[in-house]
């Protein structure tokens, strides 16, 4: 119900600000400021998207629209980084290879990358007149839960999801494990951050305290943020496309599990889960939420945004620092995964 709503609303009338934006991919590699900061390289491979200041240590007091040369983003004024784990086919034989990432509607030209989206009430609601309060300078959060392997341990990131896509715009049903059958179009995993900040911190040691959902437990219920995060920010989305139809002619497993498998080791899909480090210059995002508009129809223009063209943004690449092979079929996963149905193990 909720994409086919969705899928309604995109041809309805305009309510106030969602916006929708692609961001081709910067980089893959074993990087990751956040949870192994200065680590170069560090424990498993990301995708990682947006302004060219990306590094290991991504200090909160950086001004990375200062530092960026470019971003992959289509909006010219987002530095923010996005970024994933990384998926990968493992073969009968023992071996992986990783999936290409596709861009996502409309975005087909895309170089890979993600799609984002930043709201500020639930996507089917075409009212959209809740407040919300744009990152500042030096924030950043992260979503999941590598270590979960289970539905149970998974419960507390339930909008973390994927959907077998038949069809290039099929976004239901959605499912918190991988898919155990062939798809089509390839799988989409959908990644919903925490909309309740504590007004305080812009961090904190395990990157999620400092937000919440609402106390009713999702964003799409409408429900009052917490006393002890009574801030409302908008809804930051990630939609990303895998290219597994790629695999769909090979020898999948018998017992008809996955064959995919998260680049850290996770053959359950339950461990998936996400990193943000705002970066948007000067008040853009702030402008963005608080303009009437609707996805990209009237929203750049409404908010006197400047955006750049998928060619541009393919263009902006960062080359890895980490020299290693993440593409060929690996006998075991970078740093030294392998599949597991337990906790991670190397």
């Amino acid at each position: 119900m909720f994409w086919k709503t969705l899928s309604f609303l995109l041809f309805a009338a305009p309510g106030n600000a969602v916006v929708r934006f692609h961001c081709s991919q910067l980089v893959v590699q074993r990087l990751d400021p956040l949870v192994n900061p200065g680590a170069i390289p560090s424990s498993h491979v990301h995708q990682i998207v947006g302004g060219d200041a990306f590094n290991a240590t991504m200090a909160p007091e950086r001004d990375l629209p200062a530092e960026s040369t470019c971003t992959s983003c289509q909006f010219t004024e987002d530095f923010s980084n996005y970024w994933t784990a990384v998926l990968y086919f493992r073969a009968r034989n023992g071996t992986y290879k990783r999936v290409p990432q596709l861009g996502n509607n409309q975005f087909e030209k895309a170089n890979g990358g993600l799609t984002v989206y930043y709201m500020q009430d639930a996507i089917y609601n075409s009212q959209q007149k809740s407040k919300v309060k744009a990152f500042q300078p030096g924030f950043r959060m992260f979503v999941g839960d590598i270590n979960a392997r289970s539905l149970t341990d998974a419960a507390r990131f339930r909008q973390l999801t994927y959907v077998c896509m038949d069809t290039w715009t099929m976004r239901a049903p959605e499912t918190m494990a991988f898919p155990t059958r062939k798809c089509k179009e390839g799988i989409m995993t959908s990644l919903r951050f925490p909309t309740c900040w504590d007004g305080k911190n812009l961090d904190s040691p395990d990157h999620m305290s400092h937000m919440s959902y609402p106390e009713s437990g999702t964003f799409e219920s409408g429900g009052p943020c917490p006393a002890s995060h009574p801030v409302r920010t908008g809804q930051v989305m990630f939609e990303v496309v895998w290219d597994t139809k790629i695999f769909n002619d090979l020898e999948w497993p018998e017992d008809g599990s996955s064959p995919f498998v998260w680049s850290f080791g996770d053959t359950t899909g339950f461990a998936t889960h996400a990193d943000y480090v705002f970066g948007w210059k000067d008040d853009s995002l702030q402008r963005i939420l608080d303009t009437d508009c609707w996805f990209n129809t009237n929203c750049i223009n409404e908010s006197r945004s400047k955006v750049q063209s998928v060619d541009a943004m393919n263009k902006c690449t960062q080359k890895p620092v980490v020299d290693e092979d993440i593409d060929s079929w690996l006998e075991e996963l970078p740093g030294g995964f392998q599949a597991d149905h337990g906790h991670v193990k190397k």
